[in-house]
């Protein structure tokens, strides 16, 4: 953590929402003039799209038949670590871009599945904001959260996940429901590893609940509108929050526990806004009134 230079996080595991979660402190940054440099969780993945895959069939020819983008293996947590631990030192880092597909290969000018090269941020950066499967991963090597000033889980409940994973990977990447179901299986031994014992270290969880039938995730034909959901919303730690207030100006919402408040889903963003903006604001406070102090 660090006052000059803040970190802030958001994790999710593929198909969670966190990408649209991003897009709502977009916005934030866009309207409180906070100059944001975003990192992708994909930038440290440690293979690009043909390597993972000679990789896997490695692994599995060995008798894993479970290596994923979820675990640490296929991943450079130790670089992920050391980048935001650079900047909460300096205010500086280094980052690249994982290529997805044809219209990131025209942005970035390199091959879908590749990496473009490490090029440090820009040096105005107000704060780092990650987006990814790891931000705030702990394990025996490695300890990114700590260096994170607010962490952000999304994490729907699982058969929603799953669906929204299986349209996503449908339409977009083109995949047969076979291989998204061989996907899901070979990466659940690291998502219950790796990937749901963040949600306890995040200082805040949206997880959003379908209030229609989910219950065979793989015959799904739609993926549950807002409305069609609540999402409810946990706080590590809810002293300052103020609850009355976010239930006043969130119709239908209430308190489900002492930490936690239940939201439509259809206003998840006017949420997002009246409790991240704050947070957000806050930090850059404490930002500009350690400057004043460290030049005077």
């Amino acid at each position: 953590m660090s006052v000059k230079h803040p970190i802030i996080s958001i994790t999710g595991s593929s198909g969670a929402g966190t990408t649209s979660v991003k897009r709502t402190f977009e916005h934030i940054f866009q309207r409180e003039g906070i100059n944001a440099s975003c990192i992708e969780g994909d930038a440290f993945h440690r293979y690009d799209r043909a390597g993972m895959k000679r990789v896997m069939e490695e692994e599995g020819d060995k008798g894993n038949n479970h290596f994923s983008h979820f675990g640490p293996k296929a991943n450079l947590l130790n670089e992920l670590e050391g980048v935001f631990r650079s900047f909460a030192e300096s205010g500086s880092c280094k980052t690249r871009h994982y290529v997805h597909d044809e219209e990131e290969a025209d942005r970035y000018g390199s091959t879908p599945g590749t990496f473009t090269d490490w090029e440090p941020i820009p040096g105005d950066t107000d704060l780092l904001f990650y987006e990814g499967l790891h931000g705030a991963v702990v394990t025996d090597e490695v300890n990114v959260a700590q260096h994170c000033d607010l962490k952000i889980g999304v994490v729907p409940v699982i058969n929603l996940e799953w669906i929204q994973k299986i349209h996503r990977d449908k339409m977009d990447r083109g995949y047969s429901g076979e291989a998204i179901k061989h996907t899901i299986l070979r990466r659940m031994p690291d998502y219950i590893d790796y990937i749901c014992p963040q949600f306890s270290q995040t200082d805040i969880n949206f997880q959003r609940v379908p209030t229609v039938d989910t219950s065979n995730a793989f015959i799904a034909r739609w993926i549950p509108k807002a409305d069609e959901s609540l999402v409810v919303i946990r706080f590590a730690k809810p002293g300052g929050i103020d609850f009355p207030y976010l239930i006043s100006m969130i119709h239908d919402s209430f308190m489900s526990r002492a930490n936690s408040i239940v939201i439509p889903g259809g206003k998840v963003d006017i949420a997002m806004q009246l409790i991240l903006t704050p947070m957000i604001l806050q930090l850059m406070d404490r930002k500009r009134r350690a400057g004043k102090k460290g030049s005077g």
